[in-house]
C-alpha cells in the first residue's frame, strides 16, 4: 500500500467512532465514498484489472461493441460507476436487478477457439480479481486523500467491500478472510501479472484519451498520464514502461494534497459526485423500465 500523504488518522477525530463490519450499511458507507476517486483512479484501476491476462483478453476480444470504452466512453463510464455505486450503496433489490443486467451483457464474453487464454466473464475467480482491484483502488486513494482509517474501521470497510464481488457471482468465502490476509495476497498476485504488447497499446490509448474529441485529448491527456503513473504500483508502471522519479512523486503528492484540501470542504453530496448521480439514475431507470446497462 502506498504511504499516505499525512500521518494523522481518524482515531484523533472524536466525531468518528471505530466501526465494526456490521456498522456499515448502504447509508453509512457513503461517509467513506469519494466521487473524486472515480475521476482520478478510474484508468489506473482498469489497467490493474486487465493486467490479469484472461480479464484483459476478455476486453480485447469482446464482440459486445455497446460496452467498449473505445467506442462508447461515456456509456462505459456510466456502466462501471453505476456498478460500484449500486454494489456499495444500493439495496439488495437494486443489486439483484443490476446483477441481471450486467449478466446479460457478460453472456457473450467468453474465449473462442483462437483465444490465447481461456476466459469467461462469469468466472468467479476473475470477478474476485476485479473486485479486489476496485477495493484496493478505493482504499488507496482514500488513504492518500484523507489519511489512514483506524484499524477496526479499515477492517470493517474491507469486509463490507466484498459486495464488489458478491453483487455478481463471486462467493463470499472467496474474499480473503481479513485485510491482513488480503494485502499479501494482492501483492503476490499483482507481481505475477505481465502486460502483453497488444494490451499495453490498448492502455496507452485509454491513457491518452484517444477515444475522446481532440480538444479533450489536448487539454487532459498529459495530466491523465501523470495521474495514472502516480497511482499505479511500481511493478505495473514497469510493465507499462513508464518512468517515475522522486521529483514526480513530490509533484504528485502536492497535487493530491491540494485536491484533498478543496474536496474535503465540499458538501457531502458534492463529494460523492458522480456516484450519487449514477445511483439516482439507476433508480430512475428502474422506475421507468429503461435499460440499465
Amino acid at each position: 500500500m502506498t504511504a499516505p500523504l499525512r500521518a494523522a488518522t481518524h482515531e484523533s477525530d472524536p466525531s468518528r467512532a471505530e466501526l465494526s463490519a456490521e456498522s456499515f450499511t448502504p447509508e453509512t458507507i457513503q461517509e467513506y465514498m469519494d466521487g473524486i476517486a472515480a475521476f482520478l483512479g478510474g484508468t489506473a484501476n482498469v489497467i490493474m484489472q486487465l493486467s490479469l491476462r484472461p480479464v484483459g483478453r476478455g476486453v480485447l476480444e469482446s464482440t459486445v461493441d455497446s460496452g467498449k470504452v473505445t467506442l462508447h466512453p461515456v456509456k462505459r463510464l456510466r456502466t462501471t460507476l453505476t456498478y460500484i455505486a449500486v454494489a456499495m450503496m444500493g439495496s439488495d433489490e437494486e443489486c439483484a436487478v443490476y446483477r441481471e443486467a450486467v449478466n446479460h451483457s457478460h453472456r457473450p464474453v467468453r474465449s473462442g477457439p483462437q483465444s490465447p487464454v481461456k476466459y469467461n466473464a462469469f468466472d468467479p475467480k476473475l470477478q474476485l480479481w476485479v473486485a479486489a482491484t476496485i477495493y484496493w483502488g478505493l482504499d488507496d486513494l482514500y488513504t492518500r486523500m484523507h489519511g489512514p482509517l483506524d484499524p477496526a474501521t479499515s477492517e470493517a470497510l474491507y469486509q463490507y467491500s466484498a459486495r464488489l464481488g458478491t453483487t455478481l457471482q463471486m462467493r463470499q468465502e472467496m474474499w480473503p478472510a481479513s485485510r491482513a490476509e488480503f494485502l499479501p495476497w494482492w501483492e503476490e498476485n499483482l507481481a505475477q501479472h505481465r502486460i502483453e504488447p497488444a494490451l499495453r497499446d490498448y492502455f496507452d490509448a485509454l491513457i491518452d484519451l484517444e477515444m475522446m474529441p481532440r480538444p479533450i485529448q489536448f487539454t487532459f491527456a498529459k495530466l491523465q498520464r501523470f495521474i495514472v503513473a502516480g497511482l499505479l504500483p511500481q511493478h505495473v508502471r514497469d510493465e507499462m514502461r513508464m518512468t517515475w522519479t522522486e521529483r514526480d512523486q513530490r509533484r504528485f503528492d502536492r497535487l493530491l494534497r491540494g485536491i484533498s484540501v478543496v474536496h474535503t470542504r465540499l458538501p457531502k453530496q458534492a463529494r460523492m459526485f458522480p456516484l450519487n448521480v449514477y445511483l439516482f439514475d439507476l433508480r430512475r431507470r428502474m422506475r421507468l423500465g429503461k435499460p440499465l446497462v
